[in-house]
């Protein structure tokens, strides 16, 4: 049987039931952007709402009667529930811990309240080392004079247990109605904040509870920005005839626009100079340059986020800005990965900023190489038009090209040309290698390596130069003074070597200038491994003879001894594989199929050595107009035979010989 108090206590339910349910009215182009909207304000996922459509929305035809949906979204019952019990326990944890984690020691708490006609006790626990609460304290409270009666196992176990944050009745006292706390409610003029402004109690008088603030806000139409903590801080220690926070509507928050976060810094005044190992600032490395590589990720596009709507105390909804798309500033030589949003290299080179545009120079241009531009690494193709100075280097993975000239430095080219349009003078200090080949007006005093061709002009005067291919001095003045000149397979020039004598001119062809090389280098370690390794075997028998005379050794002796042995062993294991290495260099620099051959247009002066595979030629008179080739194990003399037409017009990729 239905009875007026089952309805009144069902009626009841669903109005606090309708008090705690959040809502919000949203307006969108569609339903889907409409949900995403309310769950945005709402704070969780679409999934989770509930929703009732006020209007219904219309495409329109060909962009004409167009009509946004309206819609009024709930939190759903459920996740409401598990949300608050979640805020809880963060609130909880929060307050309980310090900021490392560790619990923090808060002594426990106990608050003496007067609500209608009871007595109520609250009491917070402690927490860590925290002192707990005295009975006889919260006893001294609850006598007052007016108090009527105590159920005082109710306060002992209170007191105990703690209240769960609530107050607990636990006794009557003499209520004078007529000197109870009042308050009013007062609404910022934008309805966004709602105070209390109370009164003190008279005696015997009532204090405000928190259902009292919370029914007058209910009376003033206050549905949005409740917050019950703040509440409940009055209830606790309350703060009269001074307005005193209780509501603060949730205010509207912009969406925040797109943005580009890059990989690289934009800003070159923030690029540092590198400092040593020591500490000390090296100005040769500036750090300038900021290298990628073909495929890595340059930037990405951070997409706008969706405003989050707000709403009046009132519930009365505001609208908040979406953030605003933005376009990819695409350069060139940059592409889009597959998720539209992150910007890749597309080929190797330096990323900066031009034009606002992420771009990537696989080419760099300098206008000359010295103490404002410091040492160069580069991924790309670097084109100085000056010189490049004494003690600064230039490192590329593509073609280097000098205008200018190159002075006491070091030049290398991974996989790419070196051109020197004016020249190397290396001071005995430079250094360039090529991965494919090198031009250049004249070679002095430096030390050159090419993967393929070394070209020069004028003339190569002094300098260590090897070629895997062919060296060519092709110029009017092209001689070859001084110095050490291999190539694999052939050497030309107009003139060789120097009729006054002077530094020695060694030619050598015919064989893999890196193999005989690393041929020279181990036979060198295995003469230094035999001359230690005869000392050794010297030391070993010394001991070993003192050992049989004395029957023992000393502790320090015997220790010698044994680390002898040790590195004896060590030696003769290290020389097997050198032998090993050798021989197997030997055999491949003897069946080189390459003979090579060395041609001279002028003269070849007395005094110069020619190597052709194993074999050396002294020339001991001045010669002319001779090529020397190889036959039945001696070195011949011939006539002379000028390089290809093919080789006489050979020059770097992307040049003319003009």
């Amino acid at each position: 049987m239905i009875t007026l108090d089952k309805i009144r206590t069902e009626m009841e339910q669903l109005l606090e039931a309708e008090k705690n349910l959040r809502y919000v009215e949203v307006r969108a182009d569609s339903l889907e952007e409409a949900l995403a909207d309310a769950a945005a304000q709402l704070e969780t996922r679409p999934i989770l709402l509930e929703y009732e459509v006020l209007e219904q929305g219309f495409n329109g035809f060909v962009g004409l009667m167009k009509k946004p949906w309206f819609i009024r979204a709930y939190q759903n019952a459920a996740s409401l529930k598990n949300t608050a019990k979640k805020k809880k326990g963060e609130d909880i944890l929060a307050g309980a811990l310090e900021d490392d984690g560790k619990p923090k020691d808060v002594n426990g708490l106990f608050f003496v309240r007067h609500f209608g006609s009871q007595i109520n006790l609250k009491v917070i626990p402690p927490v860590g080392k925290g002192v707990p609460v005295n009975i006889d304290d919260v006893m001294l409270q609850l006598k007052r004079s007016d108090t009527l009666s105590l159920e005082e196992d109710i306060v002992k176990k209170t007191v105990e247990k703690g209240s769960d944050g609530e107050y607990i009745p636990v006794g009557l006292y003499s209520h004078n109605q007529a000197g109870d706390a009042s308050f009013y409610v007062d609404i910022s003029a934008d309805e966004m904040k709602a105070y209390i402004v109370a009164t003190a109690p008279a005696v015997g008088g009532a204090e405000i509870s928190s259902d009292r603030i919370l029914r007058m806000l209910d009376s003033q139409r206050v549905v949005a920005g409740i917050n019950k903590e703040f509440i409940d801080t009055f209830v606790d220690t309350p703060v009269y005839d001074t307005p005193f926070l209780v509501a603060e509507a949730p205010a509207p928050v912009d969406g925040r626009d797109a943005y580009i976060a890059y990989n690289f810094e934009t800003d070159r005044s923030k690029l540092r100079i590198k400092e040593t190992e020591s500490g000390q600032v090296d100005f040769k490395e500036l750090n300038l340059i900021q290298n990628v590589i073909e495929g890595q990720p340059l930037a990405q596009k951070i997409p706008p986020e969706r405003g989050k709507g707000g709403k009046t105390l009132f519930g009365r909804y505001l609208e908040a800005k979406n953030g605003k798309d933005i376009h990819i500033p695409m350069g060139k030589n940059v592409t889009l990965d597959a998720d539209g949003r992150t910007v890749l290299a597309a080929a190797n080179g330096q990323v900066l900023l031009v034009n606002d545009k992420i771009t990537v120079e696989p080419v760099m241009e300098l206008d000359a190489v010295n103490i404002k531009t410091g040492n160069i690494t580069f991924l790309g193709t670097v084109i100085v038009k000056g010189n490049v100075e004494d003690g600064f280097d230039v490192h590329a993975s593509g073609n280097i090209e000098v205008h200018g000239s190159v002075g006491s430095s070091r030049l290398e080219a991974d996989n790419g040309d070196i051109v020197v349009s004016q020249g190397i003078m290396g001071k005995d200090k430079g250094f360039l290698k090529s991965g494919k080949s090198l031009w250049a007006k004249f070679i002095q005093n430096a030390t050159v390596e090419a993967e393929e061709f070394i070209i020069v002009h004028d003339g190569i005067i002094n300098s260590n130069v090897t070629a895997n291919k062919k060296v060519l001095v092709q110029g009017k003045r092209a001689s070859i003074i001084g110095g050490h000149t291999f190539a694999t397979e052939e050497i030309h020039a107009k003139n060789i070597g120097n009729s006054t004598g002077g530094s020695e001119t060694i030619l050598e062809v015919g064989f893999d200038p890196k193999a005989k090389k690393r041929n020279d280098e181990l036979i060198e370690s295995q003469e230094k491994l035999t001359k230690e390794l005869d000392e050794i075997e010297l030391n070993i028998q010394t001991l070993q003879n003192q050992k049989k005379v004395r029957k023992t050794l000393p502790h320090d002796k015997e220790e010698s001894l044994n680390a002898l042995i040790a590195r004896q062993s060590d030696i003769q294991a290290e020389m097997d594989e050198i032998t090993s290495e050798i021989q197997e260099l030997q055999a491949y620099l003897r069946e080189l199929k390459v003979v090579g051959k060395v041609s001279a247009s002028g003269m070849v002066y007395a005094g110069v050595k020619i190597f052709i595979r194993d074999v050396k030629e002294e020339v001991r008179t001045e010669t002319k107009a001779v090529t020397f080739f190889y036959e039945n194990g001696f070195v011949r003399y011939g006539k002379y035979e000028p390089p290809s037409e093919e080789d006489a017009k050979r020059s770097p990729d992307g040049y003319s010989t003009n």
